[in-house]
């Protein structure tokens, strides 16, 4: 198999001395060696099978399916959970289906993942937009505060649900204890994008963080990406009902239709043995992890100039890293660590976010402090002063009704012209325009940028066109 296949690609990356700071969360096949699953992975492709007698079924679960579901609702303390097979973004937007009648109104979090907006149209509802704070020196997205909520719950008395991520990308949570006080007062439904926090519920379990995770903070359906830090496969998910404001038998119908109708059971079995694992070995592995980067962000204060982003309400399995005191904005940092065998999550601005995960070690994070003293060994510091803010276009945009009629147009033209289609920059999914809202100088020049740097951007294509209305 060469290299210039998918599998082939797979396998040498795979032989290769690196380490993950990305997703999937298991980091490897080490987690499940270790902790008695060897058989299943010999066994893999043997395993891919469809609802034969016996197997259950994913959308009238009767038997190790429903099981398996139970266990889910446990752990997390829900009163029902829900596995996915087509990742968080197929819970999300069974959520708005099944809270937003078609028509009515959802206020969503400006800085929600694009599956959101997604929902927000298969759903035919309008949404009104939450704007989240920018943390000042690095220009990404903060918390979504109570008060905004309360902007939105006020101008938008016909909303019918909120929606909002927390954490974010970047691993800042909002406070959804006070959100969640403010959006069932005004007797409405709070659903949290929790796909970056699947593992806040066991840090607050077994390490004591206050309040973290939004299942244990009055949220109605908290949606979990357990691949993301956790050990199942990438594309799984936990869709986790935690109140009696919601109808589950509507939900249930919401995700029948937007699930796959041949769902893996490969991934179903790795989401059991994720719960497998967080039962019998949660404790020991949850606080390794939490032992592992007190480690690494002690070791860390003391690489000269390098800026370690910290935040109040930050989830800190998320180590967002600055060297641009050595003249590196992120992409450049990034491409650095890759020399030395660290693959990041994320690049944006100055910042590389490493994401962690349940299945990283010790040896991880050494070869990330080895490498950042490494960089910094090599290049002459300017000072962290000359630091500059991520060049994130304001979400200030005038905002017109949603075109029926549209056309392309070279983004340079698109100036003045209403967005019809999203535009996106992937990582981190967060659209920089949503349709409806006004094409600026700022927009087209940020994502102009993105586009001559190399980078994935939604929404354009071949040609560098966008769609406008006519």
């Amino acid at each position: 198999m060469t290299k210039d296949t998918i599998a082939g690609f797979l396998i040498d990356h795979a032989s290769s001395d690196s380490v993950s700071f990305h997703m999937p969360g298991h980091k490897g096949s080490l987690l499940y060696r270790e902790n008695g699953y060897e058989d299943f992975l010999k066994r893999l492709i043997d395993c891919d099978i469809t609802e034969i007698p016996g197997a259950d079924n994913l959308f009238q679960t009767e038997g190790i399916i429903k099981a398996t579901m139970e266990r889910y609702r446990k752990l997390y303390g829900a009163k029902a959970s829900y596995l996915l097979i087509n990742g968080s973004s197929c819970g999300l937007i069974s959520a708005i289906m099944t809270c937003v009648p078609r028509g009515g109104k959802i206020i969503i979090a400006r800085n929600c993942h694009k599956s959101v907006f997604n929902g927000v149209s298969i759903a035919g509802a309008e949404p009104v937009y939450a704007y989240p704070e920018i943390i000042e020196g690095f220009g990404i997205t903060g918390e979504i505060t109570a008060k905004e909520i309360q902007r939105c719950l006020d101008e938008a008395p016909d909303a019918s649900a909120v929606l909002l991520p927390s954490p974010n990308y970047y691993g800042v949570c909002s406070d959804i204890e006070k959100i969640a006080e403010a959006v069932h007062q005004c007797g409405k439904v709070l659903i949290v994008d929790q796909a970056h926090g699947a593992h806040l519920k066991f840090f607050d379990q077994y390490i004591g963080i206050p309040a973290q995770a939004a299942e244990n903070q009055g949220a109605d359906i908290v949606i979990d990406s357990t691949h993301k830090t956790l050990a199942s496969f990438t594309q799984t998910a936990v869709a986790n009902v935690c109140s009696d404001r919601i109808d589950k038998y509507a939900f249930e119908d919401a995700l029948q239709k937007m699930e796959s109708t041949s769902p893996s059971y490969l991934m179903m079995a790795s989401l059991d043995i994720n719960a497998d694992i967080l039962e019998k070995h949660g404790k020991k592995l949850i606080t390794r992890w939490r032992e592992d980067l007190d480690y690494f962000y002690q070791e860390a204060y003391s690489v000269k100039d390098l800026v370690v982003m910290s935040h109040p309400m930050m989830d800190d399995s998320k180590i967002n890293l600055d060297m641009s005191a050595y003249g590196l904005d992120g992409f450049a940092l990034e491409q650095e660590l890759m020399k030395r065998g660290i693959f990041p999550e994320l690049n944006t601005g100055n910042i590389v976010m490493c994401m962690t995960g349940i299945g990283n070690r010790r040896y991880d994070y050494e070869r990330l402090i080895e490498a950042l003293e490494g960089i910094a060994s090599t290049r002459e510091s300017v000072g962290v002063d000359e630091a500059k803010a991520a060049e994130m276009p304001s979400w200030n945009l005038e905002q017109r009704q949603i075109p029926t009629k549209t056309e392309r147009l070279p983004i340079g033209d698109a100036i003045g012209r209403t967005c019809a289609q999203s535009v996106i920059p992937y990582p981190p999914g967060i659209p920089a325009i949503c349709p409806g809202e006004v094409f600026n100088d700022e927009v087209v020049n940020y994502v102009a940028g993105l586009r001559k740097e190399g980078e994935n951007v939604m929404g354009i294509d071949d040609k560098g066109r966008v769609v406008v209305g006519k």
